[in-house]
């Protein structure tokens, strides 16, 4: 296996600006969103060539919507904080007059003629829709890495992989080329990628920003939701695409660390790493855990179902062409379809049993944290890893710690947890819906640690990163 070669990418010009600096410089007219614009677009020709994140690039039409923000907000018109703001979008939701692939040759000409619903949001508040964004295809695997665009690399080590499904996404905020990106996340797709590449990543509560026209993986698992530099860029398009979405908290968040252990063996320095990130925010907190029994029948119940709704999905394109498809996802389908169907009922059924016994875990805590994923970024290709000893295949170690928050349809946000062995880590933030809020400020405390404390920390932050 080749040897890592971190920080071969450079980063392009949104790696280290908030959506809340730009919109001032905007308001302020220190730049424009034709500079914005034009600035993305000089990092996806400068840098996509390097890691892969964008399928389709749309130039003339992102300058055309950039110059008509400035004509607005020079006219006194103010559509929020995402006016004016490059943003990508996952290549299987929905863009009006813009290819969609889905990352498969079954879709290799398709364009729709329009818009998914949470594009129209954005292009209402403003947005500039810079291009598409690579997706595993068909959102089927969490390595980011079977698409017909290619694999997409990790803007950290191109010779690693970014996570998935919304492999591209990640990799357009984590390297620059734009300050925010849509993705969908079905079993972690989100939270995965966001993680392995060091940015933040928010899977809001089912259902709450809306999946009209975007193509599914498992309809009644599948989320829309944001990728960005931080928790805070996450917080402020939220608010945008859900405006009702964040009530009052009126009070400091209380947070307890989630045992991992009947969930995943994990990597023992992500574990020490994620957690003194936790802490060096919070304080120390207490610790909860799940019972195995609970996490099987997680792990079936989304197995299950995950695997009877996807199958249902794509059955004719199985039987008709099934040369289209990647042969790694195409094995991965017909597993699902051999499934029994009493599995995907009985799933259905237990499913309100097991929202209620994760319930319980927060009567005396509102957010509970524990490692996004419990390794760093495997490499390209990767299909087998070792976590503490144990033999793990890398789609089940990328899976275990964020599957089960999509079957409960909880909201999920991953922030940077600092670096092992120079890879990016993130610490994931789970509340029941209707706590955002204090799901956000949670994060708020340690991204604000993790980025402020000195050179070195008693916790083991040195430099503004965890290290292990």
């Amino acid at each position: 296996m080749p040897s890592s070669v971190p920080i071969t990418t450079p980063f392009g010009p949104f790696a280290d600006r908030s959506i809340s600096d730009l919109g001032a410089d905007l308001r302020a007219g220190r730049t424009t969103a034709t500079d914005l614009a034009r600035a993305a677009l000089d990092a996806v020709t400068r840098l996509d060539p390097l890691v892969n994140a964008f399928v389709t690039v749309a130039a003339d039409q992102s300058l055309a919507e950039a110059r008509q923000a400035d004509r607005e907000i020079a006219d006194g018109i103010d559509r929020g904080p995402l006016h004016g703001i490059p943003v990508a979008v996952k290549d299987l939701i929905m863009v009006a007059g813009r290819p969609t692939t889905m990352g498969s040759r079954h879709f290799a000409d398709h364009v729709p003629t329009s818009d998914a619903a949470c594009v129209r949001q954005l292009r209402a508040a403003g947005a500039i829709m810079v291009g598409q964004t690579t997706t595993h295809q068909f959102a089927y695997g969490p390595t980011g890495d079977r698409s017909a665009n290619g694999p997409v690399r990790n803007p950290h080590d191109p010779e690693r992989m970014t996570g998935g499904s919304s492999a591209g996404s990640a990799a357009a905020v984590a390297a620059g080329m734009v300050p925010l990106a849509l993705g969908t996340d079905t079993g972690g797709s989100v939270r995965i990628p966001a993680a392995l590449c060091g940015i933040a990543g928010f899977k809001p509560a089912y259902g709450r920003i809306p999946a009209d026209g975007v193509f599914p993986l498992a309809e009644t698992l599948d989320h829309v939701g944001l990728l960005a530099r931080d928790a805070e860029d996450c917080r402020i398009a939220y608010q945008v695409l859900v405006p009702d979405g964040l009530r009052p908290a009126g009070r400091e968040p209380r947070v307890a660390w989630l045992d991992t252990g009947a969930l995943s063996p994990c990597d023992p320095r992500v574990l020490r790493s994620v957690r003194a990130a936790l802490e060096a925010g919070t304080g120390p907190v207490g610790e909860l855990f799940i019972a195995p029994r609970v996490v099987q029948d997680l792990r079936e119940g989304f197995t299950a179902i995950q695997s009877g709704e996807a199958a249902a999905v794509h059955a004719d394109r199985m039987a008709e062409t099934p040369d289209l498809f990647d042969p790694e996802v195409l094995e991965r389908l017909q597993g699902a379809a051999a499934v029994p169907a009493w599995r995907y009922v009985r799933a259905l059924r237990t499913r309100p049993l097991l929202a209620e016994a994760v319930d319980g875990l927060f009567e005396r805590h509102d957010v509970l944290a524990l490692p996004t994923v419990p390794l760093t970024a495997p490499f390209l290709g990767q299909r087998e890893t070792e976590l503490d000893g144990t033999p793990v295949a890398v789609r089940n170690a990328l899976l275990a710690l964020t599957s089960a928050w999509n079957l409960l349809g909880l909201p999920a946000l991953t922030v940077p947890a600092g670096t092992v062995d120079g890879l990016p880590i993130g610490l994931q933030f789970l509340c029941r819906a209707g706590d955002e809020r204090l799901l956000f400020d949670a994060a708020a405390l340690v991204d604000r640690a993790v980025r402020d404390l000195p050179a070195t920390d008693a916790t083991g932050v040195e430099g503004g990163r965890v290290t292990a």
